[in-house]
């Protein structure tokens, strides 16, 4: 029986476990309710993503305005869970806990002290979404005010989402039109991607009809992996061995590559369980990125050197291409963000998505309850 399994596919590959009317993750392309991602990347805020994702279409300049003032008004997080950041300051602090695991017992506790909690009704769950859409940015920013020992900054309803998240982050130092825009696309970009590890566990636990704050706190658990969302903050940790290596007069890039290949290393931000040519979403990034690091000079740029010869190689040598984590943990990293929080960034965009598929599960509902295959021992008593 074990040599049958193991010739079938593991971890669902291949295997079409639903159907979906938001996503369509392709080789060719990659869509959001048929909006091609280059194009939404170049031409929509992440504002008008959020709103083609939660209420279905792309909005038109009144129900813009509106969204906008909707996530504005919902930007501010409870007292309760304040004094819950503050208190995790210490955990923070000695890795006992990180980021991630804040940013999922927050959305955890927002659940407890939202009136529509229980609520599975549509017009609960896009409300709702909306709130958690708005708060989860300023989660992350108050966490990392605690982190970094600052006075909480309360979020300015003048700036786009993107713009007060980072300004929130960075204690208050308002971004740049280009450091506010590579933000957006990034949310943009991460905002949705059909049935990937996160977004498959929230339809799973939406399946059972529990809640929208519920099945998001699985998502955000389900994130936190290096193999998921957690692999941009693994790229960038990689990426300081790589430099370590060449800045100690050790080798090269490609030195460093050969001993990584020897020794059986998995690089973080290669490949995609789809995109076998290539992750559209990659390449949008790292334009962005390098651009933006070449301007501040050559200790930015460096990190994009690195990395462009290491992408080289890899597609040479094993013709495999980076996902979009790679360029985003170079990215980030240039514009300052604290490592730690790339992920939980992550979830400011993919939240979107989350919730739109948990309102499409509610919406046309079936238990998800796959089968499996056993390949234990034959039936024996127990004397």
């Amino acid at each position: 029986m074990a040599t049958a399994a193991a010739s079938k596919p593991t971890g669902l590959e291949g295997i079409v476990a639903g159907q979906t009317s938001i996503c369509s993750v392709e080789q060719g392309q990659l869509l959001y309710r048929g909006y091609d991602i280059h194009d939404l990347a170049s031409r929509a805020t992440f504002e008008e993503v959020a709103f083609l994702l939660l209420e279905g279409d792309r909005p038109s300049a009144d129900q813009l305005a509106r969204f906008k003032a909707e996530l504005s008004r919902e930007r501010s997080i409870p007292d309760e869970l304040v004094a819950y950041l503050k208190a995790a300051g210490p955990m923070l602090k000695a890795r006992t806990a990180v980021p991630m695991d804040v940013l999922r017992t927050s959305v955890s506790l927002l659940g407890n002290l939202d009136p529509q909690a229980q609520s599975n009704t549509h017009e609960a769950n896009l409300a709702k979404a909306k709130r958690l859409t708005a708060k989860i940015a300023t989660v992350i920013g108050h966490m990392q005010n605690v982190i970094d020992g600052n006075d909480i900054v309360p979020p300015d309803p003048s700036m786009s989402h993107a713009e007060n998240l980072l300004c929130m982050i960075r204690g208050g130092e308002r971004p740049s039109a280009e450091e506010a825009r590579i933000i957006d696309v990034s949310l943009t970009l991460y905002a949705e991607h059909d049935y990937n590890a996160s977004t498959f566990t929230s339809r799973v636990v939406a399946g059972t009809m529990s809640d929208l704050h519920g099945a998001t706190t699985g998502a955000i658990a389900a994130l936190k992996g290096p193999l998921h969302g957690g692999a941009n903050e693994a790229a960038m940790e990689m990426l300081k061995s790589v430099d370590r290596f060449v800045s100690s007069g050790e080798g090269t890039v490609s030195d460093w590559m050969s001993d990584a290949f020897a020794s059986g290393r998995k690089l973080m931000g290669f490949g995609h369980r789809v995109y076998k040519n290539g992750d559209h979403r990659a390449s949008i990034l790292r334009d962005l990125g390098r651009a933006y690091a070449e301007k501040k000079g050559t200790d930015a740029a460096k990190w994009f050197d690195y990395g462009d010869e290491m992408i080289r190689i890899m597609r040479d040598e094993k013709t495999i291409h980076p996902n979009v984590d790679f360029p985003c943990g170079m990215t980030y990293f240039v514009m300052g963000i604290p490592v730690p929080q790339y992920t939980p960034i992550f979830v400011a965009a993919r939240v979107t998505g989350w919730a739109a598929h948990v309102m499409e599960q509610h919406a046309n509902n079936r238990l998800i309850r796959p089968v499996s295959e056993y390949v234990g021992p034959a039936r024996r008593a127990w004397s």
